[in-house]
């Protein structure tokens, strides 16, 4: 069987007149007789009755009308599906951090610009919890989050490059002029730290607020990265970010690293989709780009 001649079938069956169904096709007459008698013998049935002045479905060919449209349109849907992805347009939403959203996707969403114009990207600013809520909820296509993937099933992840993680303490702290810092000399120490649900709280919490005995001294918690920064810079306290975080502001000599012995001095970034239920054709396309921008280097 062909896709065309269950075209020309189903055409046949709804006019049950070939003059017809030949306009409607814009066939010859004996190209839709043709592709009828070559559909029969391959199945071995008549499909139509022709021995009145005119002819009517056989039921076989009742029985195959259901299946041609069946099979129309799943070939209509594989061929949106492939187009799609060829050429895919709509709407993309993505959440994520704030650091990733100043430093890390810019360049990332300019390339997959390049490549797929007619997707439009919108993009969402969130905590861990805000954007991994959003891709279930389905109010978000994807999400970038630091920190190990989602456990949940209804999660999909791809593990990225890692990122750097610093301490970093205001110009001319003591801290930063020793040779080496370890954990339980930062006890008692100022710090500062994001609000609960944040990657870089996490971060704080799985390295310096989960040890056992004295431990730093949270000083401050706000909900802004940039703020917490000026903070630091103006000699609140020292804080745990991602290197790219305050990549700017150690070059200009606004904060200063505190050289931290910890053996864990990177945290993962993964980006995150639904396992199952619809996508935006520009999905996949997204997930590949960011695994060619941001993903791990090969060994």
């Amino acid at each position: 069987m062909q896709l065309r001649q269950l075209n020309t079938f189903r055409t046949v069956a709804e006019t049950l007149n070939i003059t017809r169904a030949a306009e409607r096709l814009n066939y010859a007459q004996s190209s839709v007789t043709e592709q009828i008698q070559s559909l029969e013998a391959d199945l071995g049935v008549a499909l139509f009755d022709r021995s009145g002045r005119r002819i009517r479905l056989t039921d076989a060919g009742n029985r195959l009308v259901e299946y041609a449209e069946r099979m129309l349109q799943l070939a209509e849907e594989a061929r949106a599906a492939v187009s799609k992805m060829a050429d895919p347009a709509g709407e993309l939403t993505i959440g994520a951090p704030e650091t990733l959203c100043v430093y890390r996707l810019p360049s990332l969403l300019t390339r997959f610009r390049e490549t797929h114009p007619k997707v439009r990207v919108v993009l969402r600013p969130g905590n861990r919890s805000e954007s991994r809520g959003g891709v279930r909820e389905g109010t978000l296509d994807l999400c970038f989050t630091f920190g190990p993937p989602p456990t949940e099933p209804e999660f999909e992840s791809m593990a990225l490059a890692p990122e750097t993680v610093v301490v970093v303490a205001p110009p001319g702290h003591p801290l930063t002029r020793m040779d080496e810092v370890t954990t339980a000399e930062l006890a008692g120490v100022d710090f500062l730290v994001t609000e609960p649900g944040c990657s870089y709280r996490r971060m704080y919490d799985e390295t310096l607020g989960s040890v056992r005995g004295p431990r730093p001294n949270v000083v401050a918690e706000l909900t802004s990265i940039g703020a917490l920064r000026s903070c630091v810079a103006e000699g609140m306290g020292c804080a745990l970010l991602p290197q790219i975080a305050v990549a700017a502001d150690l070059a200009r000599g606004a904060l200063e690293t505190v050289p931290w012995t910890n053996a864990r001095r990177e945290t993962e970034v993964q980006v995150s989709w639904r396992a199952q239920g619809a996508e935006s054709p520009g999905l996949r396309p997204f997930l590949d780009t960011a695994r060619e921008l941001l993903g791990t280097p090969a060994l």
